[in-house]
């Protein structure tokens, strides 16, 4: 028993180490991920603080954007209306603040869930080959000659409208990057002596896959994983601008640009007099997005086997 305590403090200390040392110290050397860190950062700040930045009208339902009147054109921002008002006068400010919350849940539930899903099947494959690899692989292949949104906008529009349904569309074709990586990794792993050792004295294949393959595997994996959350946010926005996200008046960003379709052009004119209705959720998408695949690019370099021996 305290053989195996002292083996565990050891792999404990073994990687907080390496993490001090290495992955932490090359990661924060690098401006672009310094960047794409302080951003996700930022908007973690506004999910957290969303209460005290934009107070809900109804406390009971705060995801509920307010609105002043039905009036159909868009108001500039005022004092009352920060950033202002979109068409049927949803304040914009208080969508941005609140589908900061949005956001992240899609982000990373829809990204875990495909994540375990690939990974699961990604392992199993590689792991027992022959029939079952090709089985796997088969249909990996099928759902990867889908085009990705407009298959999700299909199997939404199936399941019926609403931001959960759009995160069951989101999964059910988001989990096959996840099985090809894995199923790669570990085919590579498993020939290896460690893995031939570990068998040797009687490991299950359970035991390998957890405790020999997986946490070896996992650091592509991570860093597809940070990319994707960005993806996954843009791609829920998108099917939200076409009208199958959330229910109307929910605080998301893609539905914030969904009620200013009809005025992205302007009057005759003034072609960007409602420019605000646009400019204040596409920069709020496009630097949530910007953080994550610049956090990802530093994780990506800093765990890249190849520079492991560079200081």
């Amino acid at each position: 028993m305290r053989a195996r305590r002292n083996l565990l403090r050891g792999r404990s200390l073994f990687f907080v180490r390496f993490f001090r040392s290495r992955i932490t110290r090359k990661f924060f050397r690098m401006p672009t991920s310094v960047v794409g860190l302080s951003l996700v950062l930022g908007f973690v700040v506004v999910a957290l603080a969303a209460p005290l930045i934009a107070p809900p009208a109804e406390p009971s339902r705060p995801y509920l954007v307010p609105r002043d009147s039905y009036l159909n054109e868009p108001q500039p921002p005022s004092e009352r209306h920060p950033l202002g008002t979109t068409s049927g006068q949803y304040d914009i400010f208080y969508g941005l603040v609140w589908g900061t919350r949005t956001a992240f849940r899609i982000g990373l539930v829809v990204t875990l869930v495909s994540a375990l899903v690939g990974v699961f099947l990604g392992a199993v494959s590689a792991f027992y080959g022959r029939l079952v690899d090709e089985v796997m692989m088969r249909v990996v292949d099928i759902f990867m000659t889908m085009p990705f949104l407009v298959a999700a906008m299909v199997l939404v529009t199936i399941l019926g409208t609403g931001l959960d349904k759009v995160m069951i569309a989101l999964v059910v074709f988001g989990w096959m990057q996840y099985a090809r990586l894995t199923r790669a990794e570990i085919k590579k792993l498993k020939e290896l002596d460690y893995v031939q050792a570990a068998r040797a004295i009687g490991a299950g294949n359970r035991r390998i896959i957890l405790r020999h393959l997986l946490p070896n595997a996992i650091f592509p994996i991570f860093v597809m994983a940070t990319m994707d959350i960005g993806s996954m946010v843009l791609s829920a926005a998108g099917l939200s601008f076409l009208g199958l996200g959330a229910e109307l008046g929910y605080a998301d960003w893609g539905q914030m640009i969904s009620f200013a379709r009809n005025w992205m052009s302007g009057t005759y004119g003034s072609p960007l007099q409602y420019w605000y209705t646009i400019a204040f959720p596409g920069l709020v998408i496009l630097l949530f997005v910007l953080g994550w695949n610049l956090m990802g690019d530093g994780l990506r370099d800093v765990l890249d086997p190849r520079m492991r021996g560079s200081k």
